[in-house]
């Protein structure tokens, strides 16, 4: 093993991963879905919103990095079709910015 890959993992898609950067994301992940629990029925809490979609856009991008196992363990599935009904409101737009923003960051992180 290239000594600059120790401790890392390497996913069969080729991805490299820092464990300890993924148990930190994770970590951020599930703090951010029990936070926004409930946005749904929050169109006040436009915050909220902006924090689910950060999430369940970190849950895509992890999921396509190769860490889809790791995100069903650590939250579950979230009812994205009702959010993206929303997506005209101003709430919705938070989301979508939200949503938008978690896939993208993760990703440079990753």
């Amino acid at each position: 093993m290239h000594a600059s890959l120790r401790g890392f993992l390497i996913l069969p898609s080729g991805t490299v991963t820092n464990p300890e950067l993924l148990t930190q994301l994770l970590r951020l992940l599930a703090e951010l879905t029990e936070e926004s629990e409930g946005y749904l029925e929050r169109e006040d809490d436009s915050q909220r919103w902006y924090n689910r979609g950060y999430a369940n856009g970190m849950a895509a991008a992890l999921t396509r990095l190769g860490h889809g196992d790791a995100v069903a363990r650590t939250v579950a599935s979230d009812p994205y079709d009702r959010a993206r009904d929303q997506k005209h409101l101003p709430w919705g737009k938070a989301y979508e910015h939200g949503r938008d923003m978690g896939e993208r960051e993760t990703h440079e992180v990753l």
